[in-house]
């Protein structure tokens, strides 16, 4: 299958497909300096890789996942510490909708004086402030 043809029918462009090619992802078949040839089975492969980065696993994961041959070589253990990561954020997500949604409609005069909402505000202040630290961000000085 012609480069073009896996573009066309994946709705990848070719410079993608190359990235992919260059690091191992994939593997195109035929001699070098030919224009690019893909084995249908490539398809598969790039179903794989979609379904890997639409769960949030690095193209680094992904490869380690890949034989050489592009056979799936899954490893459980990252599968279900990813579910884990995705299980939390959802309850994340969860709590910050419910939060939004009783802000909207809270029958408090202010906000400021709504409990509801009070510890919203400290749940978000203290989740960035945990998100900083994680990634090695510097707290700012207190005045």
């Amino acid at each position: 299958m012609d480069i073009s043809d896996v573009a066309r029918r994946t709705g990848m462009p070719a410079s993608a497909l190359r990235y992919y090619e260059k690091r191992g992802l994939i593997a195109s078949v035929g001699p070098a300096g030919a224009r690019r040839r893909f084995a249908p089975g490539v398809l598969d492969q790039l179903a794989l890789i979609a379904l890997g980065q639409a769960a949030g696993l690095s193209l680094d994961e992904i490869q380690s996942m890949l034989s050489p041959r592009g056979a799936p070589n899954i490893d459980r253990q990252l599968l279900a510490a990813k579910a884990d990561e995705i299980d939390t954020k959802v309850r994340q997500l969860r709590a910050m909708s419910r939060g939004l949604r009783h802000a909207a409609a809270c029958p408090a005069p202010s906000h400021a004086q709504c409990p509801t909402f009070q510890r919203l505000l400290k749940a978000a202040a203290s989740g960035a402030l945990d998100r900083r630290r994680s990634a090695g961000a510097r707290e700012p000085a207190r005045r």
